[in-house]
């Protein structure tokens, strides 16, 4: 499976990206303003879109993409997603003020997209994908995923926007992993401020990832950094090395995602 990263930024700056992975061309995680950098003709073999959560740095592209290839395409994109972030999607994007309401466009029997509900566990068939809908614990309800390509034996597993998450582990412990991607938004400094919002920084992200099962030796990226801390959130995470050392444990296989980058797994 070939990973594209589109966008892998908690906000936008020059040269970041807001959260979006291509999946084999034809997939997309999340739809945030990554998804601006594709060709109209690389968004118009987009067939299905996962998203994680409804909040904005996560669907901010997915209307105007639709809007930009639809006269290019002959069938609806599908939209997968919890009914809750499909009601806020129908609610407060797709509504008729904010966007046009793409799921009854141009008609109800030949739409631009079709939301497809999914709920926590699920597995699905994706494009020749398994996609398993793991847990995420947000602002907003939440999920994470891990999809394994056509032909793979390993999946790769994106963590979504989250904070303490147990329940993530005790699945992802279970399967085989062959790359993670987990968010780490704020510095410790902002340590208050990602708890509240429900995300990770650098000490609780040493907290999930003592949770990972010790035999694990799969790559983990890191991703969702605010573009103003993402030099401290680096130092701060290269620090964990030094710590795990100091206690015995296994090192750490961590990388940071930038936009554009490409992935196989």
């Amino acid at each position: 499976m070939k990973i594209r990263v589109l966008g892998c930024s908690g906000t936008i700056a020059a040269g970041c990206k807001t959260t979006s992975f291509l999946l084999d061309g034809d997939c997309l995680v999340d739809a945030g303003t990554g998804v601006g950098d594709l060709t109209l003709d690389d968004m118009a073999l987009v067939d299905h879109v996962l998203l994680t959560h409804a909040h904005l740095d996560h669907v901010a592209a997915l209307p105007l993409m639709l809007d930009a290839v639809a006269a290019r395409r002959s069938r609806p994109v599908q939209v997968h997603a919890l009914h809750s972030t499909i009601a806020s999607l129908r609610q407060h994007i797709f509504n008729g003020v904010i966007w046009p309401d793409f799921s009854r466009l141009p008609s109800e029997d030949n739409p631009y997209l079709v939301f497809q509900p999914f709920a926590l566990g699920d597995v699905l068939v994706v494009a020749g994908k398994r996609v398993e809908v793991l847990p995420a614990v947000h602002t907003v309800p939440a999920v994470g995923f891990a999809v394994v390509g056509e032909g793979a034996s390993s999946a790769w597993v994106f963590s979504g926007d989250t904070g303490h998450n147990p329940g993530f582990w005790q699945r992802v412990n279970q399967i085989p992993v062959g790359m993670l991607v987990i968010e780490t938004a704020f510095s410790d400094r902002e340590c208050r401020l990602a708890q509240l919002s429900q995300h990770l920084c650098p000490s609780t992200l040493a907290d999930q990832l003592a949770m990972m099962s010790p035999s694990a030796q799969y790559p983990i990226h890191i991703t969702h950094t605010k573009p103003a801390e993402t030099a401290l959130i680096m130092s701060e995470i290269d620090a964990l090395h030094t710590q795990r050392q100091q206690q015995g444990l296994p090192p750490l296989h961590i990388a940071w995602l930038q936009a554009g980058q490409e992935l196989s797994l």
